[in-house]
């Protein structure tokens, strides 16, 4: 079959020209509508002394060139890369940046042209971080979790946590898990004691619970449209590890979700992999080619401090009772590859502080309920007391080899629980005994309902040294509570004191401890 075109005439030609000088003559603030945008802003992450991660997304299809540059006026910008944004990464797109020189300021700036006009042309976005330190400096971070969970979105405040972070200027923010709540649905309005908390705003794809691959990138997309979260991501690299509420609540091997009527798809295997490349899709935490997808990793920043990242949901066997006599691959938590990374980072670090970004707490019980007359261990404690059982064994194990090989200055900081504490675990409260004291510092949540506080499981010695959380019988205490909190941390440069102060999202300091470093033997 033949296809008759129309005859060009002279007038409907000179009519599709005006009609091209009229689009181009349109106010910017239309034309831009044709052009990419970058919704989500821009993230950097996983720094070190000769560049970092830096993340951003386009909505469609784009060539993005990268731009870095030693000043803010971009006066002396190169180009250091051209990424393509494409439907398969939900035209998100991420690079290392590197051979920048160490204790340096390096701004980067994003361009998009879209691949199918190259005269579409984005307004370029921005970001900049630090690069990590050779030498003895002053080090700011601060820490915490749990983002946008128990159906509490962005209101008209936004998730002003993240605001309040950003007025310290932190050199880097640890983000210990939870990270988004892909099993929290949320809705318009919720009641709440003396009236109704409003999420101004939603996407569909948190209107229920992530079960495709696109309602996963979602609740990505959903925490960076926060105007705070996407003003601290412009300035500070986010170090992300992950929990549970990445694929659903509770999450192991083991999870049934058979019963749960707001599921289609039953299989945690099929969601925790769908989860995971969101994870990685939607951050800049960096990538490792001998275990595409691995989150355990370490950060060196300088000769003062090693940060060390757990993933405690990857490798561990089915939540149970937690009471087995030996490490298998049903009572571990860490796994085999993991433990054995750690110890070898640990043994081989330099540096004077070294921080266990761990996403669960070790001796406070967290419990996953799986009939009204049994639960099951969620973290690591196992609720008994007595010797090491379950996933404490490789927790123990590790202890032991932190005190037999003189390995000093081990801070855990964590999250999970959704209030703040501190932790000093010493031997001679403890029933296992073969550790050097320690200190673990609870923080979060940063935009999330407030719980709290757990038991204590002594098994490792635990003493509470502070606490701050709902009082006895409230839980899920929205964000307008005020029991919204994240952790401070300032290094001194010269004298090497770690100082750690607990904060709520109104800038209070609640407690504050300051450690001297033990000099290794």
């Amino acid at each position: 079959m033949s296809l008759i075109r129309p005859r060009m005439t002279r007038r409907s030609l000179l009519m599709s020209g005006l009609a091209t000088t009229a689009i181009l003559a349109m106010p910017a603030i239309i034309r831009a509508s044709s052009r990419p945008v970058f919704a989500h802003g821009v993230q950097s992450g996983d720094i070190n002394a000769q560049g970092g991660m830096v993340w951003t997304r386009a909505d469609r299809p784009s060539r993005i060139a990268l731009e870095v540059a030693a000043s803010e006026n971009f006066e002396d910008a190169r180009q250091v890369a051209q990424m393509s944004a494409l439907p398969d990464s939900d035209f998100a797109v991420k690079a290392l940046l590197d051979g920048m020189a160490p204790d340096q300021t390096v701004f980067y700036r994003m361009t998009a042209t879209d691949l199918s006009d190259s005269n579409a042309v984005s307004e370029p976005v921005t970001g900049r971080f630090r690069t990590a330190p050779t030498e003895r400096r002053d080090i700011r971070f601060v820490w915490s979790g749990d983002t946008a969970g128990q159906g509490w979105g962005i209101d008209d405040e936004g998730m002003r946590t993240y605001a309040t972070m950003a007025q310290h200027e932190p050199d880097f923010f640890i983000h210990s898990g939870d990270t988004i709540y892909a099993d929290g649905p949320m809705e318009d309005e919720v009641e709440i004691e003396g009236g109704l908390w409003k999420n101004t705003v939603l996407i569909d794809e948190v209107r229920k619970v992530a079960e495709t691959l696109d309602e996963f990138r979602g609740r990505w997309k959903y925490n960076q449209m926060d105007q705070h979260v996407q003003a601290l991501s412009a300035v500070c690299p986010t170090l992300f590890q992950w929990d549970d509420h990445e694929v659903v609540n509770n999450w192991s091997p083991g999870k049934d979700l058979t019963g749960d009527d707001r599921y289609t798809e039953k299989s945690i295997a099929l969601l925790h992999a769908r989860s995971a490349r969101a994870f990685h899709e939607m951050t800049p935490i960096s990538y490792t080619p001998t275990e595409p997808g691995r989150v355990y990793r370490k950060i060196a920043y300088g000769p003062l401090l090693d940060i060390f990242f757990l993933d405690l949901r990857s490798y561990r066997g089915a939540n149970s009772e937690g009471m087995e006599d030996e490490v298998t691959a049903q009572s571990q938590i860490l796994g085999k590859a993991q433990l054995d990374w750690l110890k070898s980072e640990l043994k081989a670090s330099k540096a004077t502080w070294k921080v266990i970004a761990c996403d669960m707490p070790i001796g406070l019980c967290v419990w996953d309920k799986v009939a009204e007359d049994q639960q099951f261990v969620e973290a690591i404690a196992n609720g008994d007391p007595g010797a090491p059982k379950g996933r404490e064994l490789e927790f123990a194990t590790l202890l032991r080899f932190i005190r037999d090989e003189s390995i000093k200055n081990t801070v855990w900081l964590t999250a999970d629980v959704h209030y703040t504490a501190a932790h000093e675990y010493h031997p001679d409260r403890a029933s296992f005994q073969e550790f050097d004291p320690f200190w673990e510092f609870v923080s979060g949540p940063l935009h999330s309902g407030s719980f709290g506080p757990n038991d204590l499981d002594m098994t490792f010695g635990p003493e509470v040294k502070f606490v701050k959380a709902p009082p006895a019988g409230q839980v899920n205490l929205p964000p307008s509570a005020g029991l919204q909190f994240f952790g401070l941390v300032d290094i001194a440069g010269d004298s090497g004191q770690m100082t750690v102060r607990l904060m709520d999202r109104a800038d209070n300091e609640l407690w504050s401890v300051t450690l001297d470093p033990e000099q290794a033997v």
